[in-house]
């Protein structure tokens, strides 16, 4: 594989979750502040669809595909799951629970997204060969990171923190009931089973309309609609909707563009070139970049259970994608057997013994 398209989707990955970090360091700054999360979601799937629709017109006007009934519905169900449920799932997440807490499950969703990829074909696991065995030991490890981070939290300590701002995190602290955590820890566990569900989706959305520009403003369409729905639903009071300063339009502005608009793009992207899997890998980078913007900027405590976790899952990342690599190659180098002649006829290697790859989208 040239090295420059096998470096260049994990420098998108890298770039996604930065952006993706920077909208929910944004949100949870306006959800303290008050606004409904469900409207949050709503006006950031408005302003995604007013963004991508131009750009998806102009920009795939001669390549885009026949929009199909079954395409459409696969995009609708992208968005209930990718957009509407997943993003409602987590912001309600940080209500009931905190954002550290609500960030460590992101850490589940690439183990997640590999269990359930399994039953749907989406990714073939070969315990005989490298790189099954390191993606099995590379999920496992992102496990226990995981694990790490949300159960072992240690003394604190933080940069430039007041007395005033450790009484407020300790009065908030205190303040949590322990129903509160239940309910938002199953909420979040929801959260994790569909958003890995999203790359499923996606995954072969990809293979049957491959315009990311256009189907990704057809499902911020489809997420503005079917939240704005949920959101009347729950939120019937007209003055709920209302934006009240500088900080909730910049955010939302933000997160619609970057954060469902072009993240959602190269998320697309990604899943097309190597597969949902590799794609979600990259998902506990955003727990680092958050605690990392939250002590140095926010002056926010972090504690050593968050960079022991955060060097466990990292661990666990690096091991994941080298497995990945490793059956990409061992995949290669089946088909080169495959068709190198060898004395006037070509080898005969058993198709059994080929290591599928949910990366290649050119193929079925």
């Amino acid at each position: 594989m040239d090295c420059r398209r096998q470096w260049k989707p994990i420098v998108m990955m890298v770039a996604v979750n930065l952006g993706l970090a920077a909208a929910n360091v944004l949100l949870k700054k306006i959800l303290d502040g008050g606004l409904n999360h469900l409207v949050i979601v709503a006006y950031r799937q408005i302003i995604a669809t007013i963004f991508l629709a131009p750009v998806a017109y102009f920009w795939e006007r001669k390549s885009r595909p026949k929009l199909t009934v079954p395409i459409l519905c696969q995009l609708f169900f992208s968005a209930l799951t990718g957009v509407t449920l997943a993003q409602y799932f987590f912001l309600l997440g940080f209500e009931y629970t905190t954002a550290a807490f609500s960030c460590a499950f992101i850490n589940i969703v690439p183990v997640s997204t590999f269990l359930l990829a399994l039953p749907f074909r989406l990714e073939k696991l070969n315990m005989k060969s490298l790189g099954g065995r390191s993606k099995v030991l590379g999920a496992i490890v992102c496990i226990g990171g995981a694990l790490t981070l949300t159960l072992y939290k240690g003394k604190p300590f933080y940069l430039g923190a007041t007395n005033h701002m450790t009484n407020h995190v300790n009065a908030m602290n205190s303040s949590k009931k322990a129903d509160d955590w239940a309910i938002g820890s199953i909420v979040l566990i929801a959260f994790t089973v569909v958003w890995s569900s999203w790359f499923l989706i996606q995954a072969r959305i990809g293979k049957k309309y491959p315009c990311k520009y256009s189907s990704t403003a057809i499902m911020a369409l489809f997420g503005a609609i079917q939240s704005a729905v949920l959101s009347l639903i729950v939120e019937r009071n007209p003055a709920g909707w209302a934006m009240k300063g500088k900080l909730e339009i910049i955010t939302i502005i933000y997160s619609g563009v970057v954060g469902s608009g072009l993240c959602y793009v190269g998320m697309a992207w990604c899943v097309e070139q190597r597969g949902p899997v590799f794609t979600s890998a990259f998902t506990p980078l955003i727990q680092i970049f958050v605690a990392t913007v939250g002590f140095f900027i926010l002056h926010e405590r972090i504690y050593p259970g968050s960079v022991v976790g955060s060097i466990i899952v990292v661990i666990g990342l690096y091991i994941l994608l080298w497995g990945k690599s490793k059956e990409i190659d061992e995949c290669q180098e089946m088909k080169q057997a495959q068709l190198a002649p060898q004395d006037g006829h070509f080898d005969a290697v058993s198709p059994s013994h080929v290591i599928p790859v949910a990366m290649d989208s050119s193929k079925p």
